[in-house]
């Protein structure tokens, strides 16, 4: 490829800003929303840096983040499918494809497609950001389980544990999914039409802003580092863009996940968010504050928050 082909990844948009704790109340629930097709999947500027830490757990870490069973193949070529059709249509001015190559302008990487090197869902990943996980019905029970997925982006789950599982399973740390969703997530896997898919957001508080977390849940011991003071350069969000859409031919439904790690002091400017964010905290029973592992730093990032928050009260206090 002539590097005077390359696409400057500062023309790409910056990382959209997702607040699924804007509420100030927490609430499990599946809060889908439509999706337009159009805007299936979110390619930003940092598209070469985290396609290139992809490559490289992949190349480590292989067993780690892919898996894929038998049964998942029509599927995962289904996915492929997509990918390479609405790649270089939808985002034309950087991804380009040839015949059997594709080639993105931005991170230099050109994939011939007919040499069948890799499994179909191992390319697809390596061609996104999001992380791609395939579920199917089980022909005996009908319940869909896990059979494919590129993961190299996990928010606390190793996909050795969840590979081949129905979805209770899958979510099985998750404090209260057995009881209010899984039901309800049961039906509505059975009911998705490939014309109505549908995207969610989720959030937590991480001290470490590496995107490979496979480990990490439910940590209770205090992190002393960790102060009111330092919270804001310390923690960092990390949001999660999640579709779900079924595949008209194979009938399985791709899952896509997309992670976004900002600096907790980005909120520093914006009182609001923060005493959003508060409020979510406080609002979330015990168990869940363990699952997304709070505890080691609630009080310091709490604290941090509510400063935030009372600065917006000083600064609109009329001048006496």
């Amino acid at each position: 490829m002539d590097v005077t082909d390359a696409f400057p990844a500062s023309q790409l948009p910056r990382a959209p800003e997702y607040m699924p704790y804007k509420s100030g109340r927490f609430r499990l629930a599946m809060g889908l929303l439509p999706l337009d097709l159009h805007d299936w999947l979110e390619p930003d500027d940092r598209i070469a840096i985290e396609l290139a830490e992809k490559e490289r757990l992949l190349c480590e870490r292989h067993s780690e983040v892919f898996a894929a069973l038998p049964e998942a193949l029509a599927g995962s070529t289904e996915v492929l499918e997509l990918l390479l059709n609405y790649l270089p249509t939808r985002f034309a001015a950087w991804v380009r494809r040839d015949g059997n190559v594709l080639r993105n302008l931005v991170t230099q990487q050109t994939w011939d497609i007919s040499q069948n090197v890799l499994h179909p869902l191992d390319l697809a990943g390596r061609l996104v950001q999001e992380d791609l996980c395939l579920m199917q019905p089980n022909p005996a029970t009908g319940l869909y389980h896990l059979v494919g997925a590129s993961l190299c982006f996990p928010t606390r789950w190793r996909l050795a544990d969840k590979i081949g599982k129905p979805l209770n399973l899958v979510h099985e740390p998750v404090p209260g999914y057995e009881e209010e969703l899984a039901l309800k997530m049961d039906r509505f896997f059975v009911r998705l039409k490939a014309d109505k898919p549908v995207w969610r957001a989720n959030w937590g508080l991480i001290d470490d802003p590496t995107l490979f977390q496979p480990t990490g849940h439910g940590r209770k011991g205090l992190n002393t580092d960790i102060t009111i003071e330092n919270a804001g350069d310390t923690l960092w969000l990390r949001m999660e863009r999640q579709t779900l859409r079924r595949l008209p031919r194979s009938q399985s439904i791709l899952f896509t996940i997309r992670v976004y790690v900002r600096p907790l002091r980005e909120l520093a400017t914006q009182p609001e968010r923060a005493t959003e964010l508060a409020s979510t905290i406080r609002t979330m029973p015990e168990p869940m504050q363990l699952y997304k592992s709070l505890p080691p730093f609630q009080d310091a990032v709490l604290g941090w928050l509510d400063r935030v928050a009372l600065s917006q009260t000083e600064n609109s206090l009329p001048i006496s």
